[in-house]
């Protein structure tokens, strides 16, 4: 008798790791439209969603509370094994604009006083170059707070593959939850073997090069991507802006002014006249963005959010795109339907033309 027990306890948990679905690397078209649908979802802006066909696969069990600058997300489960972290992108409420226009940059290891009792430490990357988008780094700070708590209760239910989903903000905030989240996983603060996938979609750009260079490396074989309609601006943003200064440690620049100090006259002064031209510009306007969307940005932050304290900033804006990108690329019928709009500035941005274009990749 016992024995035809054990059996069949062996049974069950066979099938039930059968039925189990495991993540997969690489782009998958049919799981990414699944996510498109709950992102939709997410965005709470009222008759929005029903203008997209319901998710065949995921149901939602839990929403969040707004935190932050209007921040918010939903927990999903295709109760086979998979669960989707969805974050908001942006609402059109101003505390929510608020997280972009925060735009300077801030260490990649550090961290940041949120509230008079929360300060939240991070690191999403190892290199002391690396840099991130504070606006959204501090929206990634309010919601790991909620997200952890319900990540180790799916895990202990026994579901081990998370997928990650942000559409347009929510894109910029998936790129750092994910490196926040492998960070934990390295220093033994969450499990190993959970495995996580990320789409980001229409997401902007999150930090400078040592930042993507560290994402892209942790993320490799196939377990990020960024889905971008060709026609939409917003991952263009934010503006970057390159100086001397944002190249590897060798580099000809760095020793460039005692080189032009050793050259003859009048070689050394139409040398030294051009560096200066062509170098000083750029350090002056990454000088102007720091002030105006970092210090003088901050001061709004801390009106909205109490205890807040501002960071010291990084000394760069040379911000790039990131991950895996997937190009979806308008056609003759696209443009037809989506036509370039000076009073409509999201035609190209909303989720209606992504799924359109997601459905004629091959």
């Amino acid at each position: 008798m016992r024995i035809v027990v054990l059996v069949g306890v062996a049974f069950i948990l066979h099938v039930s790791q059968l039925n189990a679905q495991s993540l997969q690397p690489g782009f998958d078209k049919l799981e990414y439209e699944e996510l498109i649908k709950v992102s939709a979802r997410t965005a709470k802006a009222g008759l929005y969603a029903d203008t997209f066909p319901p998710t065949e696969r995921f149901r939602m069990v839990y929403e969040s509370p707004v935190m932050g600058l209007e921040n918010l997300w939903d927990l999903w489960t295709d109760d086979k094994g998979q669960a989707v972290i969805s974050i908001r992108g942006t609402t059109p409420d101003m505390n929510s604009w608020l997280a972009n226009i925060y735009a300077a940059m801030v260490p990649a290891i550090g961290k940041l006083e949120l509230e008079e009792d929360y300060t939240f430490e991070y690191q999403l990357a190892s290199h002391p170059q690396a840099a991130v988008h504070v606006g959204w780094l501090l929206s990634t700070g309010y919601l790991v707070r909620d997200i952890l708590p319900k990540l180790d209760s799916t895990y202990k239910a026994g579901t081990k593959n998370i997928l990650i989903m942000g559409h347009s903000q929510g894109g910029g905030i998936a790129f750092l939850m994910t490196a926040y989240l492998y960070s934990l996983q390295k220093s033994g603060k969450l499990p190993g073997d959970i495995r996580f996938k990320t789409y980001c979609s229409a997401g902007p750009k999150p930090g400078n090069l040592y930042f993507a260079y560290a994402y892209e490396a942790m993320t490799y074989g196939g377990w990020a991507f960024n889905v971008v309609n060709a026609a939409d601006w917003v991952p263009e943003v934010p503006l970057s802006i390159q100086t001397v200064t944002d190249f590897n440690v060798t580099n000809p620049f760095t020793n460039a002014k005692a080189a032009i100090r050793k050259q003859k006259f009048p070689n050394k002064l139409v040398l030294k006249y051009v560096y200066n031209r062509l170098s000083k510009p750029s350090i002056r306007a990454q000088r102007n963005y720091q002030k105006y969307l970092g210090k003088h940005t901050s001061k709004m932050v801390g009106k909205k959010l109490n205890g807040f304290q501002a960071p010291t900033y990084y000394n760069s804006n040379h911000y790039v795109r990131t991950g895996a990108t997937i190009v979806l690329q308008p056609d003759s019928e696209y443009r037809s339907r989506w036509q370039d709009s000076e009073t409509n500035v999201f035609v190209h941005h909303v989720h209606a033309p992504y799924l359109f274009l997601l459905k004629r990749l091959p």
